[in-house]
């Protein structure tokens, strides 16, 4: 690409991460090499199962799965998700450069950001200094005002009633 911009995806809505897959299958569709990485995710969605269809130009970076919401989790099991997080954030970014991704999505990296997993000072130096051609997506609940400076484009995704309210847990094939 010749302008890569910053994108985020933020709220309390459902559709964060839709809507950066959903960039990823149009920049697919369109030959671009996309790569997308998943923190605090567990690696079993709807989501993962369909970009495994569309070929080599959509790549996944698989993390550890997470399997329990950051603050059950023990100290050990959170030291070892930080440290995971963090080489994965260099990992992914790396590959991203080295390997002329057109499309980087970073699936709640704006969670990990918050829960200190990932430094928000190491997220900046790469937006600022990422290849010019570079579209990079961050996907989360409350992004830092920093990082809404930096994007090009902020879209928040609003929840004004959701099914959980109601006590209806997340379904395969529609929120799984």
């Amino acid at each position: 690409m010749d302008l890569g911009l910053i994108h985020i995806y933020c709220g309390d809505g459902k559709g964060k991460t839709t809507a950066a897959m959903g960039l990823g299958m149009r920049a697919c569709g369109r030959e671009k090499k996309v790569l997308l990485t998943q923190f605090l995710k567990d690696n079993n969605t709807g989501e993962l199962l369909s970009i495994e269809k569309l070929g080599e130009n959509f790549q996944v970076y698989k993390g550890e799965p997470v399997k329990s919401f950051f603050k059950f989790m023990s100290e050990e099991e959170q030291f070892k998700t930080k440290n995971e997080h963090s080489k994965r954030f260099k990992e992914v970014t790396l590959k991203s450069i080295n390997e002329d991704i057109d499309l980087l999505i970073l699936d709640e990296i704006i969670a990990s950001i918050n829960l200190n997993l990932i430094d928000l000072q190491e997220v900046m130096e790469f937006l600022k200094s990422k290849p010019k051609g570079l579209e990079v997506v961050l996907t989360g609940r409350n992004p830092n005002q920093v990082l809404i400076d930096i994007a090009d484009y902020v879209s928040e995704i609003k929840v004004i009633k959701h099914p959980y309210q109601k006590g209806i847990n997340s379904r395969i094939g529609i929120e799984k």
